[in-house]
This record gives C-alpha cells, structure tokens and sequence, in this order.
C-alpha cells in the first residue's frame, strides 16, 4: 500500500521533469525559463535577474556537475572506442590519439550543460532558494 503522500500534487506545471531538462537543454533557469543561467563562457549567474532563483549557492554544491560532466566524458569516451573497435576495426594506436583529444576537448565543450543540467534536477528536487540581495548596476 501507499503511504498517502502524493508527490506529483506538489509540482506546479512549470516544475515537470520535461519541461525543467527541455530549460536546462537551452541553459536557461529552471524555475522560469526566461533568462540564461550563464552570463559568459564558464561564467554561471549568481540568481536569475527574472524570478531572482539563486543559481550560485554554498561551496561544493555543483561537485555534482562536475561529477556528472566526468561521467558523461567517460561515457562518451566507452561508446566511441566500442564503435571505432569493434564496428570500424580501426587499430588501438588511432583510437587512443582520437580518445585522448576527445577527453580534452569535451568536458569543457559540455561545461555549461552539465551545470545546468545539476542546476535543473536540484530545482525539480528541492526547488532553488530566492536571490534576497541587491542587484549591482
């Protein structure tokens, strides 16, 4: 049996999973979707200048992105050698030099995405806390 806690009536609209990763694909704030989550390369926001959520938060909160970005390099790495291995039959010594540029090349190509993504399943998990500052010109 249940145990009497619904926990999609707690969710509004805008909090769906689909509609919060569909957010986090485009890099823009989960809570509200209007503005960018990034301010410049490898520069995260410190809350969202529409609906104030704060993106920035304590020390080692994005640990997870970065962990989620080292997984998906080492993903990404698995299923590029399993297809140049075994479906191309390309020799070992080609496929380390290609794996080796792809390890340096796509963390920081998925860097964005993979905080955004963290960012976004924090919102669906807990929501994001309100930016209560001032806004500095």
């Amino acid at each position: 049996m249940g145990t009497g806690r619904d926990f999609s009536s707690g969710l509004k609209d805008n909090r769906s999973v689909v509609t919060v990763m569909s957010r986090s694909l485009r890099l823009k704030c989960p809570a509200c979707g209007q503005s960018s989550t990034f301010k410049g390369p490898f520069r995260i926001r410190n809350h969202c200048p529409s609906c104030r959520s704060l993106f920035k938060r304590e020390e080692g909160f994005f640990v997870g992105a970065i962990l989620a970005n080292v997984m998906a390099t080492e993903f990404l790495i698995l299923v590029v050698s399993m297809v140049w291995l075994v479906v191309f039959k390309t020799s070992y010594e080609t496929v380390l030099a290609a794996l080796f540029i792809l390890a340096l090349l796509f963390p920081p190509a998925f860097y964005h995405h993979s905080w955004s993504f963290w960012l976004g399943f924090d919102y669906l998990i807990e929501s994001l806390p309100k930016y209560e500052g001032r806004d500095l010109k």
